[in-house]
């Protein structure tokens, strides 16, 4: 599979733009150009994901995993029930370890954001987000939880016996509690992207 830092090379080429031209296009300098094709730098902010894509006049899909017949077009997460994954006309994508961050993911993986007015714990407006169909805590994370009150994102982890206990970041003195008996894990949070600025 080639690197991002490969894709970015091989469609600022096919687009007949030198380092400066996609440069001044993206709005960052010719070195910055330089470290993400040599993958020097891996993680690369939203915004500048979105403004990369229109440079080189290519969908997020393309850049992101070379993918040529499929547009990757972010699914909506809504505060309310199903995930946004477990409707029939969702685009499933597929993402490099290096985009993970080296998380380890064999699983289906989607390309989330909030939907405008949506409100979640550690995803904000006009974020990507990459999340991974899962019913299961094995490790520590973020994961995207359905409950009476509806969806939202706790951070868990593996109490003593092993079952997932929510640990809330607002009161670091607080014990994890467990999940309530009606709420059920729907999704692993396995990557973020931030706008830039946020």
């Amino acid at each position: 599979m080639d690197s991002l830092g490969n894709r970015i090379k091989q469609l600022r080429l096919q687009a007949n733009l030198n380092k400066a031209a996609l440069a001044r296009k993206v709005g960052v300098s010719d070195v910055t150009i330089s470290y993400w094709e040599s993958g020097a730098i891996k993680q690369i902010g939203h915004e500048r994901l979105v403004a990369l894509a229109d440079a080189l006049s290519c969908t997020l899909g393309q850049l992101l995993e070379g993918e040529t017949q499929l547009v990757t077009t972010p699914l909506y997460l809504r505060g309310q029930p199903p995930a946004p994954w477990q409707a029939a006309s969702s685009n499933r994508i597929a993402l490099s370890r290096e985009i993970l961050n080296g998380v380890s993911w064999d699983g289906e993986c989607y390309l989330v954001t909030p939907a405008p007015g949506e409100r979640f714990d550690y995803l904000e407006n006009g974020d990507l987000a990459a999340f991974g169909p899962t019913e299961n805590c094995d490790r520590p994370g973020h994961y995207l939880i359905e409950g009476a009150g509806g969806l939202y994102i706790g951070q868990l982890e593996l109490s003593e016996n092993g079952q997932p206990v929510c640990r809330s970041e607002n009161d670091a003195g607080a014990l994890p509690t467990p999940l309530e008996a009606s709420e059920k894990i729907v999704g692993r949070l396995l990557a973020r992207w931030r706008m830039e600025g946020a």
